[in-house]
């Protein structure tokens, strides 16, 4: 066998060798939330927790360059980080987590926190292509986890101003306009009836007259001589 068919077997091997894909993972901290492109084909979009306060995972772009997929944290009391992808010196990495309930917030130490299903899909992507092949880019700032006050929102015509709104406060003992004081009678209006009203329009009831207790001097009558008499009773005939 001649050297230039071995060379062109060689080479016709090499260009039949499938070439491996690059593995985008894009990690926007602002809304922890991942991307995993092949060959700028979006492929995955999870959700993550990166590094809380104190411990923020490092923004910047990075190249994978170690995996282990059953790897405990020396750092952090053994804690499990399944299917790790290691992409910086200082131990940072893409892993499963079993913290579920607070993957879309800040909750790590700085690593990159996955659904440990979505951990194990990565894994296999990224050891199917290639560790060296894959890179890590981070943008983005965390958010804070203290919770965010409501705010009206100021109507579109209102002057803004740097200020705290001013809200009225009720002044006690003072009249205030289309109220009725308790305690005061209204007003009367003229030509218009006041109804309701104690002081007007209240019947006046005649009071009885009780006959003299017994024994009581009567009245009686002086005639012409000045002598006290008892008028007699008058009678239906006058005449008896």
């Amino acid at each position: 066998m001649s050297r230039s068919f071995l060379f062109v077997a060689l080479a016709g091997g090499l260009l039949a060798a499938p070439a491996q894909a690059a593995v985008l993972v894009t990690i926007d901290k602002s809304v922890q939330q991942m991307t995993v492109s092949v060959d700028g084909r979006p492929l995955y979009q999870w959700p993550v927790s990166t590094g809380k306060g104190g411990y923020d995972t490092p923004s910047g772009k990075f190249k994978a360059f170690r995996m282990e997929r059953d790897h405990y944290s020396k750092e952090w009391d053994e804690a499990p980080m399944p299917f790790s992808i290691f992409f910086t010196q200082k131990g940072h990495a893409i892993h499963g987590s079993l913290d579920v309930k607070r993957l879309g917030s800040p909750a790590s130490h700085g690593c990159v926190r996955l659904l440990p299903a979505n951990a194990e899909k990565l894994f296999a992507l990224v050891e199917r292509e290639g560790v060296l092949n894959t890179t890590v880019v981070l943008t983005g700032v965390a958010p804070s986890r203290a919770p965010a006050v409501a705010r009206r929102a100021p109507r579109p015509d209102a002057e803004q101003t740097d200020e705290p709104p001013q809200y009225a406060q009720p002044q006690y003992g003072q009249q205030q306009y289309g109220q009725q004081q308790y305690g005061q009678l209204p007003r009367p209006t003229y030509g218009q009836p006041v109804y309701g009203n104690p002081y007007y329009g209240q019947p006046q009831y005649a009071q009885p007259q009780y006959a003299p207790p017994y024994g009581a001097p009567r009245a009686y009558y002086r005639d012409s001589n000045g002598e006290p008499y008892q008028p007699r009773p008058r009678t239906l005939f006058p005449f008896d």
